[in-house]
């Protein structure tokens, strides 16, 4: 398959090719035939890929202060490579789509391969959409039409929150795409409608739609007409559809209002707003979200969990079906907004018509290639050259942005054969499969198993870490899974029993590592030589200040990411047995303290653990403090003398004999000696962590997070 990207550092707008991407149970696959460019938010991107790095920072001032409190935790060197990485990630473009489904996931009821359908999927000839964000295409609207249902929904959400009524007069400000169709949609209320725009030849279509226009570029008062055309009373609501960073179109919204009237914001506009022009009418002023009720709801989207229909009437899903709906009809017209057509292949000139064309509207792309030439599961990166099959030859499954930035560079520079990296939606596995020099890009995980791969590094969603390691396993695969290595007992026992089968009988087998970087950083490597000369027992203190994120975060289900505990906080009950060099023999653990109503997570606990040799430590994982403090402190005493780390940067020796410090120039948290340390277990048979103390971390972490849970 092909699909059109935005280079976000360079500006480059481009087709690439990909892997089919792997269907999902509550997800289609669907073989497109054309799809819409909404020319103010795809524009909007491409200028901004376009930008200078300055412009770039001055348009996200929130996202320069992130980088400022970045540095001064992480450090520049570490801040700028995440900077740069991150821009270097390009942007797919798009999500006003019409195909035909291909492939019907197991939780996909309502539709079936053949269906043509409407979805909110990028510019790709074949698209993966979830059920909820698609809706079937009446016979009698054609796929061009049907192209504009998506964005069109965004006008009709807006309105929603309007709450127009019959015969009342409401402004749309700004004629662009969504303008344009909110004007109809008005009109199909039984609204009288005003649009104001300062491009008459789109204020000549919203005429042609039956409403009244202004143009402030022929010196029209905004709120003088606006008055006007309410008979003098005030208008009862106003639709923001603009793009500017000016406040006057919500000043003037305000103004030309009458006491109680509504103001809705589909657009993004300047929000420096009068407090009096809102006071003495008690006006009402509402940001609309996308397409309705269900966006960004991951359980909606991703998992298929509708909302019921007798409370909420209007999802996503139902926006889109009432707009196709309103096209058989005849109700909405969009042939007029058409002002432009490529064919997918030359989609790099319609950006180009984009940015070159203010006057452009409706871009619309036509798919004419043959759909089976777009299935392919793998994608070739580069000429195969032989792979040594005497040392480790790896497969990546998950290109996300841990993997991306941290773990594909890390075995990259410990010089690993890379040889397929499969990622769920294929276009992540291609960007970075290229950039590191992979020779395969797939979305199939059973040709990874199968292949020349003898070394699997798996880096997904926590909730899928074990029952691929348990397949790497059985497939006779050494492993590297990026921590947690389960979420549940059955989970770990699932991979500790294929660990077990797999070195039956004496076998040598297969080695299990978890990503327990902390171990091998450089502070910490010092840590444990000093530590070595200390024949009495240690106490540890080891604070990770976390940070907060929001209880929705897929981290925080337990379901899916397990928990905080067990996907952050196993990295120090591993450290500490690394550090203690004696095995676990109790884990005691408390959560923060208060209404289980209320917003106290389990990310906000203590967890002391005591080892056989008399040492003990306790683990402070804190969501709730400052980003000026620390990140990462952790802290031995032992034989009246103390070591402090510092955010892996700074390292501190108190009373030690000959040592007082040791600083980096740039935070290390051992990710590269971790992976070279995975290599070379592999190359000598001896493992870089034994596979005990993997299982012995994985299991005092289930024992930690079930303890608070419970309390």
């Amino acid at each position: 398959m092909k699909q059109i990207l935005q280079d976000m550092e360079h500006g480059r707008t481009y087709l690439s090719e990909a892997p089919v991407p792997a269907v999902s149970p509550a997800h289609l696959l669907s073989a497109t035939i054309a799809s819409l460019i909404s020319a103010g938010t795809e524009r909007m991107l491409v200028g901004f890929g376009r930008a200078s790095y300055l412009d770039k920072a001055r348009q996200q001032p929130e996202k320069v202060k992130m980088v400022l409190e970045k540095v001064r935790t992480d450090g520049l060197a570490a801040t700028l490579e995440a900077v740069q990485s991150k821009l270097a990630q390009p942007l797919p473009l798009g999500y006003c789509n019409v195909g035909v489904v291909v492939e019907a996931g197991s939780e996909t009821e309502g539709f079936a391969v053949g269906d043509r359908i409407v979805s909110n999927g990028p510019h790709a000839d074949v698209v993966k959409v979830p059920r909820l964000l698609s809706a079937r295409i009446p016979d009698g609207v054609s796929d061009e039409a049907a192209s504009f249902t998506v964005v069109a929904s965004i006008g009709l959400q807006g309105i929603r929150l309007a709450a127009p009524s019959l015969g009342e007069a409401f402004v749309v400000t700004g004629a662009g795409l969504i303008g344009l169709l909110t004007v109809q949609l008005l009109r199909a209320h039984g609204c009288r409608v005003l649009a104001i725009d300062f491009d008459e030849a789109k204020l000549a279509l919203a005429r042609s739609f039956g409403a009244e226009t202004c143009n402030p570029a022929k010196g029209e008062d905004p709120v003088a007409v606006g008055m006007a055309f309410s008979r003098g009373r005030g208008v009862d609501g106003v639709v923001i559809t603009a793009s500017t960073k000016s406040n006057d179109p919500v000043t003037q919204a305000a103004r030309m209002s009458r006491k109680r009237g509504r103001i809705v914001l589909v657009g993004v506009v300047g929000l420096e707003l009068n407090r009096a022009d809102f006071y003495e009418k008690e006006l009402s002023f509402q940001v609309s979200c996308s397409y309705g009720p269900g966006r960004y709801d991951s359980g909606y989207e991703e998992r298929g969990l509708d909302y019921p229909y007798g409370f909420v009437r209007w999802t996503e899903q139902r926006n889109f079906e009432a707009v196709l709906d309103m096209m058989a009809s005849g109700q909405l017209d969009v042939a007029p907004l058409v002002t432009h057509r490529f064919d997918f292949d030359d989609a790099p000139s319609a950006y180009e018509a984009l940015t070159a064309d203010s006057s452009a509207l409706g871009i619309v792309l036509r798919y004419p290639g043959p759909v089976d030439e777009r299935m392919r599961r793998s994608v070739r990166l580069r000429a195969e050259s032989d792979c040594n099959a005497q040392r480790p030859v790896i497969g990546f499954v998950g290109a996300g942005n841990y993997a991306s930035r941290v773990l594909i560079p890390a075995f990259r520079a410990a010089g690993a054969q890379l040889h397929t990296i499969v990622s769920e939606g294929g276009i992540s596995g291609v960007i970075h499969g290229k950039k590191a020099g992979f020779a395969e890009a797939s979305t199939d995980v059973a040709s990874l198993m199968e292949g020349v791969v003898n070394t699997v590094a798996i880096v997904t969603r926590h909730d899928s870490h074990a029952a691929l390691a348990a397949r790497a396993l059985k497939a006779g695969r050494h492993v590297f899974v990026e921590k947690p290595l389960a979420i549940d007992r059955e989970g770990l026992e699932a991979v500790f029993g294929a660990y077990r089968d797999a070195h039956a009988d004496g076998n040598r087998g297969p080695q299990i590592m978890v990503g327990y970087n902390r171990r091998f950083a450089p502070q910490v490597m010092k840590m444990k030589g000093l530590l070595e000369a200390v024949r009495e027992p240690k106490s540890f203190i080891m604070t990770m200040n976390a940070g907060a994120i929001p209880a929705e975060h897929w981290t925080q289900d337990p379901k899916i990411g397990g928990g905080r505990i067990i996907g952050e906080a196993c990295h120090y009950i591993d450290l500490m047995r690394f550090l203690a060099a004696s095995p676990i023999v109790s884990v005691h653990a408390v959560r923060m303290g208060g209404d289980r109503s209320a917003a106290v997570l389990e990310d906000k606990a203590s967890i002391t653990l005591a080892f056989r040799d008399g040492s003990f430590g306790t683990i402070l994982y804190l969501a709730n403090g400052p980003s000026s403090f620390p990140k990462e402190r952790i802290e031995v005493f032992a034989a009246g003398r103390v070591l402090q780390i510092d955010n892996f940067r700074k390292m501190k020796g108190f009373g030690w004999p000959g040592f007082g410090g040791m600083n980096l120039m740039k935070q290390d948290k051992g990710q590269d000696g971790c992976v070279s340390a995975f290599l070379g277990g592999i190359e000598s048979g001896v493992p870089a962590i034994p596979a005990d103390e993997v299982f012995e971390v994985a299991r005092v972490s289930l024992d930690a997070v079930e303890q608070l849970r419970r309390q």
